[in-house]
């Protein structure tokens, strides 16, 4: 599965950059997100409990990140496991760039599921991922936003 997208905040780069480096940011953006521990400036841990269709999984993983520019981009990786439900894994390159006071994120994704969740179909994965993906983006737009205009 392959994802792309972008999405413009109304914050500077660098408050951009701090949030999605903070594990309670993600943590209170990511769609059913139970814990979001970080193990170093690289690495963190995650559960995630997500329904997919008729499927709904509790998927515990690690998350690294890579490549780090600051505050420009770093690409994010990761891979999960959710019991009979299967396995997800796969990576994201993030961009920041400045545009006035404001930043513009883009995102790309690449990600391969297995187990029962592969069984599903590529279309219910996509759809769903991009839902989920909307929801993260929205949330962390709205969150970085307010703190933004409360700096």
């Amino acid at each position: 599965m392959e994802m792309n997208g972008e999405e413009r905040i109304a914050a500077p780069r660098q408050l951009v950059w701090e949030a999605l480096n903070d594990p309670d940011v993600l943590r209170e953006c990511i769609p059913g997100c139970e814990s979001l521990e970080k193990s170093s400036d690289t690495e963190m841990s995650a559960a995630v409990r997500i329904k997919i269709g008729p499927v709904s999984a509790r998927f515990t993983g690690d998350v690294t990140l890579e490549n780090i520019n600051a505050p420009e981009s770093y690409t994010i990786s990761g891979e999960g496991k959710g019991g009979i439900a299967g396995f997800a894994k796969g990576g994201a390159d993030v961009k920041l760039v400045e545009d006035g006071a404001e930043t513009v994120l883009t995102y790309d994704v690449k990600a391969q599921v297995g187990g029962k969740l592969a069984q599903l179909g590529s279309r219910l994965i996509d759809s769903t991922s991009k839902k989920l993906a909307g929801q993260f983006f929205t949330k962390f737009n709205e969150v970085v936003s307010a703190k933004a205009a409360g700096a």
